[in-house]
């Protein structure tokens, strides 16, 4: 096939892609439903106390205690409100708009060097024709991280690696994100000690801590597994006709092309980049889950990171400024859209109405017959979500309401955690108010392709879901 066609190719397809809506689009457009809901759904609160959840202090709902409020009191958004909830959102998000800038600027660092181009051809050279086999290796590796850790954020620096590894192999980029998208959040789902879900989940409903652990072991792998044969074929489809991937045609800043890699060998100064690539990130996961880090560390390990692999290739100040800004520039619209979709939540914060629809959708569940009731559960935390996308915050909401309302449907309260759990942990790979917008900007993903990409996989494990939670209700978990 001559350029000339594969490009023609190339253009044809990029078009059919254009039919799906941009991610900008399709945020804006939720803003803007949710902003109409601020003005028909009447705002209402929980009342909460302070109590203490495996020695940290959280306000947790208290279950009969909702009521209405004055529609005064609530703030709706009107028409200048929609167009204001870039600005609003991005305020209450700069955190994360600067962790993705950063990343993408230190990491640009870090692979202007060249040192990675070494370090992957090594890799990919090993590897070779199985390096498929890195697929479920990989995943259940960050996935252990989420499950028994609670682990998200602690993988970020990980993402420009893995994707230039998926591109490097021979797939796409949207293989070496799905690795560890997949792992990380599928991991957090199938939790096992999760200290964030399942330990706040249990001690709110008077589960016994980490109690039923090996029926979520099972789980965890079940999930894994079907990621696993999921992203593998896909995989397979695209080695045979690269014109299958999703991505196809669209250049990715974190590409490592088989030309580029030949060119690089490992020497001294790899050796030391990727050395303070390791203790960076050692020192990173120390940091969050012994010293109570946070992004203002994440951020400022980074960049130290960056100016000593700068240094080890002898770059001159101006010479890093360049690259860390040009590469920053080039997920600016995808950090912002994390600002956008922080929007969402500002609206329904404002108009009072998050409450109100975690009472709605709670009551849908008092008449149900138990066969069905685990289910509808689940759907119903899958929903809450949306508006609530804090495995902990969701917890010490909901838990409350749906631990009394399973006793009442003849569900065990283990069945309750179980069901907030799942529908907790697989919804934050879909709800553009979660953490899959951020990881998308850092990987250079669109988050439109993403679900495109990912909604056939999400239909396959929300069935398993409610296959295990039917397990769980007749086997007595």
């Amino acid at each position: 096939m001559s350029k000339k066609s594969e490009m023609n190719q190339a253009q044809t397809l990029n078009k059919k892609k254009m039919a799906f809506p941009n991610t900008w689009i399709i945020i804006a457009a939720m803003v803007a439903i949710v902003a109409i809901l601020t003005w028909i759904v009447p705002p209402g609160a929980y009342d909460y106390e302070s109590i203490d959840v495996n020695g940290t202090m959280r306000n947790v709902a208290i279950d009969g205690s909702y009521h209405r409020i004055d529609p005064a009191e609530a703030n709706p958004t009107g028409f200048l409100g929609v167009f204001s909830a870039l600005y609003s959102g991005c305020v209450s998000a700069a955190d994360i708009i600067f962790v993705i800038l950063c990343c993408s600027g230190t990491f640009g660092v870090m692979v202007k060097t060249g040192a990675f181009h070494a370090g992957i051809g090594s890799v990919v050279g090993k590897f070779g024709k199985k390096s498929l086999i890195m697929v479920p290796v990989l995943m259940i590796a960050f996935g252990v991280g989420g499950s028994a850790f609670g682990m998200l954020s602690e993988f970020y620096g990980f993402y420009p690696l893995i994707v230039g590894l998926g591109i490097a192999l021979g797939y796409d980029a949207m293989f070496g994100f799905a690795i560890i998208a997949l792992g990380e959040y599928i991991g957090f789902m199938g939790a096992t000690l999760n200290p964030y879900t399942v330990a706040v989940a249990q001690s709110v409903s008077g589960v016994p801590l980490y109690s039923g652990t090996p029926f979520r072991v099972v789980c965890f792998f079940v999930f894994i597994a079907i990621a696993a044969i999921y992203l593998i074929r896909y995989g397979m489809k695209i080695q045979k006709d690269p014109t299958k991937s999703v991505v196809y045609g669209r250049p990715c800043i974190h590409s490592f092309s088989s030309d580029d890699l030949s060119q690089y060998k490992v020497d001294g100064k790899v050796v030391l980049v990727l050395l303070d690539l390791l203790v960076t990130l050692v020192v990173l996961m120390l940091g969050l889950m012994k010293w109570s880090w946070g992004y203002k560390e994440l951020c400022g390990l980074f960049i130290i990171m960056s100016i000593f692999a700068a240094a080890v290739y002898r770059w001159n100040p101006n010479e890093y400024v360049d690259v860390f800004v040009s590469c920053a520039r080039n997920v600016l619209w995808g950090a912002m859209l994390a600002g956008l979709a922080k929007g969402i939540m500002v609206v329904m914060t404002d108009g009072q109405i998050i409450d109100t629809i975690i009472y709605s959708l709670a009551g849908l569940l008092k008449h149900l017959p138990p066969s069905i009731s685990a289910q509808v559960m689940l759907v119903v935390q899958t929903l809450v979500n949306f508006p609530v996308n804090s495995g902990s915050g969701q917890a010490v909401v909901m838990m409350p309401i749906m631990a009394p309302l399973a006793d009442t449907l003849d569900l065990s309260r283990q069945v309750a955690c179980l069901a907030f759990q799942f529908g907790d942990g697989l919804s934050n790979l879909l709800w553009p108010t979660g953490g899959i917008v951020i990881v998308c900007g850092l990987a250079d993903i669109p988050y439109q392709t993403w679900l495109k990409w990912f909604m056939p996989l999400f239909g396959i494990l929300f069935v398993a879901q409610m296959v295990l939670l039917e397990v769980a209700v007749l086997i007595g978990f």
